[in-house]
């Protein structure tokens, strides 16, 4: 199959959460057929809630500031399949990503059915041991103890923030799904936690305790001089070293993301010049990315309660003065009224609307679900932005909530800005 065709098959399989079969079974015995990639590569396993993209962009600039070739998988994308594969910063090309596809298709042709984020998990590692990467920064796709990437034998393991999401698959409570989360931890393996809740914090120690490995907590690093603005942040850690970091990725929350992207690194032996150059000179497009001036547009994927209580908290240090008008969008299956009860009162005004997705909540469906004193429902996100169309230079305009939203709203905003 050429890409457009792979790029068909693989959405034909259905939503890849949705949709998600956990188990190791299929992709062990895909990789098997392949002549198992994954043991000539070198990873860092990253889980966790939320942070794990930006942690995993930021660990991996800084592999390759250090002269590592580097391979980098994430999910999900925002415009295109092939932005999950990266080699050095770049996605593939999309013949490569159709010549993978169509390997793993022939291995599939055994009958294993692979889900759509397993095929993509086998191409990935295919591709990164065929082109010889020296570093792969592996990003769990869901949970962690059952997700189609726990088939590697990483070098270290790393645990952002573990908070509620996706309760249906990982469990109702924070202590299950801490469970799932801390599935990924081997033994021999060093890790690193950030920061977590309580309860999140002892199922983790635990299964460390168990294993007797050793962890370092992002916790005994101490953040100093911590300059703060809409654009980044810049502070002095201090710990088993003593950096000067620059992040330019926006929030408060980052600052905890840079911290646990350095802590590994600096387990990894990489050094304090290439960890500071590699965050410094991180992308992470769709999380808190501004992408129009006049009037202020920003675009963030807050589509769980931890990522709303992090751009709630972003929207009151930096626009709490200004008129903020909210265009949000979301899945069925997110925790709307509790995402709606952080950011909706943030906001002067809210357009409700969905994205192109079978999944999407309709906007009259989330009118009635939430409430605020100016709403006002659009069909498409076309029709959501020609209502902010009369935007003064003083407001702001946040467009949240699914990461599809995002990506639509960043396809049309930076092709209209060109």
């Amino acid at each position: 199959m050429n890409y457009p065709d792979s790029v068909q098959f693989l959405y034909s399989l259905g939503n890849e959460i949705k949709t998600a079969k956990l188990g190791l079974e299929r992709i062990r015995a895909v990789l098997e057929a392949l002549g198992r990639p994954q043991d000539r590569l070198r990873f860092v396993h990253v889980a966790g809630t939320n942070g794990k993209g930006s942690t995993c962009a930021m660990i991996e600039s800084a592999l390759r500031a250090a002269g590592r070739r580097t391979g980098l998988f994430t999910s999900p994308h925002l415009a295109e399949p092939t932005e999950r594969i990266r080699i050095d910063g770049r996605p593939i090309s999309a013949d490569r990503f159709a010549e993978a596809f169509n390997r793993v298709h022939s291995a599939n042709a055994l009958d294993l059915h692979t889900t759509y984020f397993e095929t993509v998990t086998a191409m990935a590692l295919l591709v990164f041991a065929e082109e010889r990467v020296e570093a792969v920064v592996l990003e769990v796709g869901l949970g962690g103890r059952l997700d189609a990437t726990n088939v590697v034998s990483p070098e270290i393991c790393v645990i952002t923030p573990v908070d509620f999401d996706h309760e249906a698959f990982l469990g109702k409570s924070l202590e299950a799904i801490a469970g799932e989360k801390a599935g990924i931890l081997k033994p021999g393996v060093p890790a690193v936690f950030a920061r977590q809740r309580p309860e999140a914090a002892r199922v983790l120690d635990q299964r460390a305790a168990e294993l007797s490995i050793p962890v370092a907590l992002t916790a005994n690093w101490s953040v100093c001089d911590l300059e703060l603005d809409a654009r980044g942040s810049r502070f002095r850690l201090s710990g088993e070293r003593d950096l000067r970091l620059a992040c330019p990725l926006a929030g408060e929350h980052q600052v905890e993301n840079a911290v646990t992207a350095t802590v590994a690194l600096a387990r990894l032996g990489i050094a304090d010049s290439a960890i500071e150059d590699g965050i410094a000179r991180t992308r992470w497009p769709g999380r808190l990315e501004r992408v129009s001036e006049r009037p202020e547009i920003i675009l963030d994927g807050a589509h769980n309660p931890a990522g709303a209580r992090a751009l709630a908290a972003y929207i009151d240090r930096f626009y709490s003065h200004r008129r903020v008008r909210l265009i949000y969008g979301a899945m069925r299956d997110k925790a709307i009224d509790e995402i709606s009860g952080i950011l909706f009162p943030r906001a002067q005004q809210v357009i409700v609307t969905a994205p192109q997705q079978a999944r999407a909540l309709a906007p009259e469906a989330l009118r009635d679900i939430v409430g605020h004193a100016d709403l006002r429902t659009a069909p498409t996100l076309r029709d959501a932005l020609a209502l902010v169309q009369d935007a003064s230079p003083q407001d702001v305009i946040f467009v949240t909530g699914s990461l599809f939203l995002v990506a639509e709203a960043r396809a049309i905003l930076t092709s209209a800005a060109h």
